[in-house]
Formats: structure tokens, sequence, C-alpha cells
């Protein structure tokens, strides 16, 4: 079943974060399909972040996605403290 794309509350201050910071920011939310909300570049390194509010939950679609992605960095953030977190998980 295909859900409405719609974003959550948290989801421009996400991303408006991410570019004050230098990031590289690619909307992919109405991709639907499981597809994470948004293509994240930083200092050489590519990201996909599924955005939530903190008590959204990861539909099934999603988890499959998730599971079968093999390119690199995946995670779901909650917040602009989780999204920093992801780009220095490096030690960036």
């Amino acid at each position: 079943m295909r859900h409405k794309a719609s974003l959550d509350a948290n989801h421009t201050e996400i991303v408006a974060a991410l570019r004050q910071v230098g990031a590289t920011v690619v909307d992919l939310a109405k991709v639907g399909k499981g597809c994470p909300d948004i293509l994240v570049g930083f200092r050489g390194k590519t990201y996909l972040m599924e955005i939530k509010t903190k008590t959204g939950y990861v539909r099934a679609t999603q988890e499959q996605f998730f599971r079968s992605w093999n390119g690199g960095h995946i995670a779901v953030v909650r917040s602009v403290d989780d999204a920093y977190n992801v780009l220095t998980m490096d030690g960036l």
C-alpha cells in the first residue's frame, strides 16, 4: 500500500541544519517505495537518512529498503543532533 508522501514536522529543520554545515542535500521524500527522505553528501561520503519525529515509526517498506541497501551509510534521524551524529560517526 502506497502511503501519501508527506514531510515530518522536523524535515525542513534537519535539511537546513545539514546545509548550514556544508552538506549537500537532495530531497527524496516523494520517491516512495521505502526510499529514505534525503540523500546527503558530506566530506566525500554519501549518506541516506530517513527523517522521523520522536514518535514516528519506520514502515515495513522502509525496513525492507534498509535491509536491501548495499551502498553505504543509512540511518533514521529524529533530530538535528541525530543527523550531525551520522555525519560524525566516522570521526569527521
